[in-house]
């Protein structure tokens, strides 16, 4: 993939955040898109009060996984690479 490239995946993937951001800032929180790889995994840092949250991990899995890929169906996955770990 190309600079371009992936500078627009991760623009359209920002943009399928934008859907999730307003209810990760009721609680002080956000979330930044980091990296979209060549395997089309998303790398996010959890940002404010979602970084030791512990319900970040089903925030990931119900809202920020399902918006990218809603949108971005070939997103193979969602990774934070920071907070509260999964199990």
């Amino acid at each position: 993939m190309t600079s371009e490239q992936k500078s627009e995946l991760i623009r359209q993937v920002d943009a399928a955040l934008d859907e999730v951001r307003p209810h990760l800032k009721v609680d002080g929180g956000d979330v930044e898109v980091v990296d979209v790889t060549e395997d089309f995994v998303v790398k996010v840092k959890w940002l404010g009060n979602c970084e030791n949250c512990f319900m970040s991990i089903m925030t990931m899995k119900a809202g920020i996984e399902q918006a990218i890929k809603n949108r971005l169906p070939q997103m193979t996955q969602v990774e934070a690479i920071n907070g509260i770990e999964m199990p």
